[in-house]
Order: C-alpha cells, then sequence, then structure tokens
C-alpha cells in the first residue's frame, strides 16, 4: 500500500461499527523499515500501554496467598493456576488503603473496601444521595487519555450495582458495588450483560441504525459479520498475507464470541429490539470469561485502554455451587478461625485465579510485535480486604500482572514497609501512560523496586 492504514478503520455495516487488531499495515513505512531491522514488522512505538483493574470481594485468605520468600518466588495453592503467566506478574505485599478503615465512621467495611480501592478517599457515610468519595485512579486516566481511544474506559462487572439504598451499616449500596468513581459524587455504573456490552463494542454511533441492526440480527438469526463482510472483503484485498491471515484470525473469535454471547442470553429471537435477552449466565466462570473476553478484545482493537472488573460486590454473599460450595461468600468470609469456612474461602479465592488465569493467559496469546498484550498492560488483581474475618485494610493482596511495555521488572514477590499506601502504586501506574501527578489520594510518593 502506498500509505499506512488508519489505526482507527473499522470495518462498517448498518448500525455497525468493527474495530480492528494492530496491523503491520498500519504502521508507517519509515518505521515499519526501522522495525524489519529487528525480528518484528510491528514497532512496539506503535503499541500503546493499558491499564486494567480486577477487583474481588470479602477478601483473601492470606495463608494461602502470600509468597514464602521475596524475590523469585513459588506459587501458593490460590495463586497456582498463574502457573502458565507466573514469569509476567508480581505479588505486592504491604500495601494498604487506610482509607477504607473506619476512622470513627463504625461498621462498614465492605462499602470502604470498595469505594476506597481505587480511590484512596474516605467516603462519607451515608446511605442518601449525599454520597462522597473520590475520583479513582480509571477515572483520572480516562479524563487525560481516553479521547484517544473510542471508548474512554470500559466498566464491567458480575453482580448489578444500585446508586442507593443502605447496604452495609448506614453506607449507600453504591459505595460496595462501584470501585470506579467519576468525581467524588459520581460512581460509573458497570455493565453486567455480556449482550450489551457485545453491542456496546460493535454498534455505532448512530442509536437509530445500531437497533436497527440488532432488530435484523435477531430476526433473521444474522451474525454481526453479515452486515461487514463487504467491508471486510474490500480490506482484505489490501492486505498482505500476515494481515489477512490476522483479520480472518480475528473475525472467527469475534464470531464465536457472539455465539457464546447468545448461548448465555437464551438465543431469543425478539422482534421488538427493547425485549431483547436480558439474562446472564448461570455459570459465574462462563459470565466472568465472557466479560473478560470482550474486554480483552477491546483492548486488542484499541477501543478503550483503561477497564475496570468487579468480579463481585463487596459484601457479596453468592455461593458457588458450580464448585460445590452452596453457603455464601460472605458469611463464609467470617470464618471465626473454622477451619471449614477457611477451606471453603480459599477454594472460592482459587477459582477467582483460575479466571484472571484465563484473562492473562488470553492476552499473552494475542502478539503485538515482538511483545504480547499482556506485556503492554498493567493489570491490577486484588481485593480492598485482606482477611475477610478481620475486614482489615492493610498488607492487601495486591498482584500485578503485565509489564507496561517493558517498564516492570515482573516475575517477584516484593514486600513494602507496613502501611505502604496503595495510590503510591497508582501515582507510578500513572506515569506509564504518560500522565504526571503530583499526589493522588492518600499517596506519599511513587512505589519503588518495581518499575
Amino acid at each position: 500500500m502506498s500509505s499506512p492504514l488508519s489505526r482507527r478503520t473499522f470495518l462498517r455495516g448498518v448500525g455497525t461499527a468493527m474495530a480492528l487488531p494492530l496491523l503491520e499495515g498500519m504502521i508507517p513505512p519509515v518505521v515499519a523499515q526501522a522495525a524489519a531491522k529487528s525480528t518484528t514488522a510491528v514497532a512496539q512505538a506503535a503499541v500503546p500501554t493499558r491499564m486494567v483493574f480486577l477487583f474481588v470481594p470479602n477478601g483473601m485468605h492470606m495463608a494461602d496467598w502470600t509468597p514464602a520468600t521475596e524475590g523469585a518466588f513459588e506459587l501458593p495453592y490460590i495463586l497456582q493456576p498463574l502457573k502458565n503467566v507466573k514469569d509476567s506478574i508480581s505479588i505486592l505485599s504491604g500495601l494498604a488503603q487506610k482509607n477504607a478503615a473506619a476512622l470513627g465512621d463504625g461498621p462498614g467495611d465492605h462499602a470502604r473496601s470498595g469505594s476506597t480501592w481505587l480511590t484512596g478517599v474516605h467516603p462519607r457515610k451515608t446511605a442518601g444521595a449525599d454520597i462522597q468519595a473520590g475520583i479513582s485512579v480509571d477515572q483520572l486516566a480516562a479524563k487525560n487519555i481516553g479521547q484517544l481511544t473510542r471508548f474512554p474506559s470500559l466498566e464491567l462487572g458480575i453482580e448489578r450495582g444500585a446508586q442507593g439504598g443502605n447496604c452495609d451499616s448506614g453506607y449507600s449500596c453504591a459505595y460496595s458495588s462501584s470501585i470506579s468513581w467519576r468525581g467524588e459524587s459520581t460512581p460509573v455504573a458497570k455493565e453486567i450483560n455480556p449482550r450489551l456490552v457485545f453491542d456496546r463494542l460493535f454498534g455505532n454511533a448512530n442509536a437509530d441504525e445500531a437497533a436497527e441492526s440488532r432488530h435484523r440480527r435477531d430476526f433473521l438469526r444474522k451474525s454481526i459479520l453479515d452486515f461487514v463482510m463487504e467491508d471486510a472483503g474490500n480490506l482484505k484485498n489490501q492486505l498482505g498475507v500476515r494481515d489477512a491471515r490476522k483479520l480472518d484470525e480475528y473475525l472467527t473469535s469475534v464470531r464465536e464470541l457472539e455465539q457464546r454471547v447468545a448461548r448465555a442470553g437464551g438465543d431469543a429471537i425478539a422482534v421488538d429490539p427493547a425485549q431483547r435477552p436480558t439474562g446472564t449466565p448461570a455459570d459465574p466462570a462462563e459470565h466472568i470469561r465472557l466479560l473478560g473476553d470482550m474486554m480483552v478484545l477491546a483492548l486488542q482493537t484499541d477501543s478503550t485502554r483503561i477497564c475496570t472488573f468487579m468480579m463481585g460486590n463487596d459484601g457479596s454473599n453468592r455461593s458457588y455451587r458450580n464448585i460445590g460450595i452452596s453457603e455464601g461468600h460472605h458469611e463464609l468470609s467470617h470464618h471465626g478461625g473454622n477451619k471449614e469456612k477457611q477451606e471453603k474461602v480459599r477454594q472460592i479465592n482459587r477459582f477467582h485465579t483460575e479466571q484472571l488465569a484465563y484473562i492473562l493467559e488470553k492476552m499473552q496469546s494475542i502478539r503485538e510485535g515482538e511483545r504480547t498484550l499482556l506485556d503492554n498492560t498493567m493489570v491490577v488483581y486484588g481485593a480492598g480486604i485482606s482477611d475477610g474475618d478481620r475486614h482489615n485494610h492493610d498488607d492487601l493482596p495486591i498482584l500485578l500482572a503485565g509489564k507496561a511495555g517493558g517498564a516492570i521488572k515482573s516475575g517477584q514477590h516484593i514486600r513494602y514497609a507496613a502501611q505502604t499506601p496503595m495510590s503510591n502504586l497508582f501515582l507510578s501506574m500513572l506515569d506509564r501512560v504518560g500522565i504526571r501527578e503530583d499526589a493522588f489520594g492518600d499517596s506519599t510518593g511513587r512505589l519503588e523496586r518495581l518499575f
């Protein structure tokens, strides 16, 4: 081609706008020539660094989370599912969110856990409309770099949130069901329905056209690919062999995802788009993996560079019958030292880590030049409570995956001084996406020994 393909190229059809992964044809010729002198045809300069935050509720069974040694480490029981990505993860012990503590406000640790996790700000205790926390690190990033992508940020979860009501000892439900805050009084609603996330990622900006596209796909049992095949064929004629193969692989993955979404929603035919399936998968593993696949696709296509994902609202009492646990998670987390309850808690913790492993391995499988999507991302995983029975917010279970484009020294367990603010990690992460802040939340500086 005489000129490079735009990174913002879409495959278009009625109501449809399908973003593409990074192709070699999107690299300016002079950059591609320089890159070709190495082992890749894609310059890393064309690849952005992303930020992802995955939250799990009710703390962790810390004895089976924390590695026995600093530096190089063996994976404890809860972390063993991550064996295939071990070289891309670091365990960060000693980090705290001190503003999640009571500080005179009494009970309500689950509400404070969720609302403080990415803000570093102590929330106002209220069950009314006068909620107040602080801007979260993901939304601060979205305000600065969100204009570079189709969606400034993407917020996902598997349990519905609420903006009002008393969910935890006088704290609004907004606190325990939101980790993303656009401002001090504005939690960002998360999407839990895989079908709606799919439609958002592949619909165009014209609401009427998007609704018509959804209607026709449902009524005629059409795939979204049927609406873009002409555009895809024209593009493929312009691509080299490797890019054409990559495009085919991408379209196949979208179709497979679409089929799974349809099965999850009951595959109902809805003549009226307003009556589209609203069901979510009964199996929490499939629910997390469906949303995780769409999150990865959004990152891969540079539709967004910032994501949050709640694998449960804090205080969630969901049971995990899929792994043989009928009691509620929150109930079990108040184990009081009971060995049987602790065993079930660690099984739930390991289940969540298995879903994390699925997402990270998917990211690791996607090549971006000499690196992978995982290499070019920072993924924070963990909880806002350490031990679920103690409700403490120090020495939090925090894992950082990915390498921020090569800037992170991964594959290590680092123990920081007690009460080191987790907000120090956020300051360091913001640096890596080109956002320089003097302070954030309760930060006291930047995190050392990691970058």
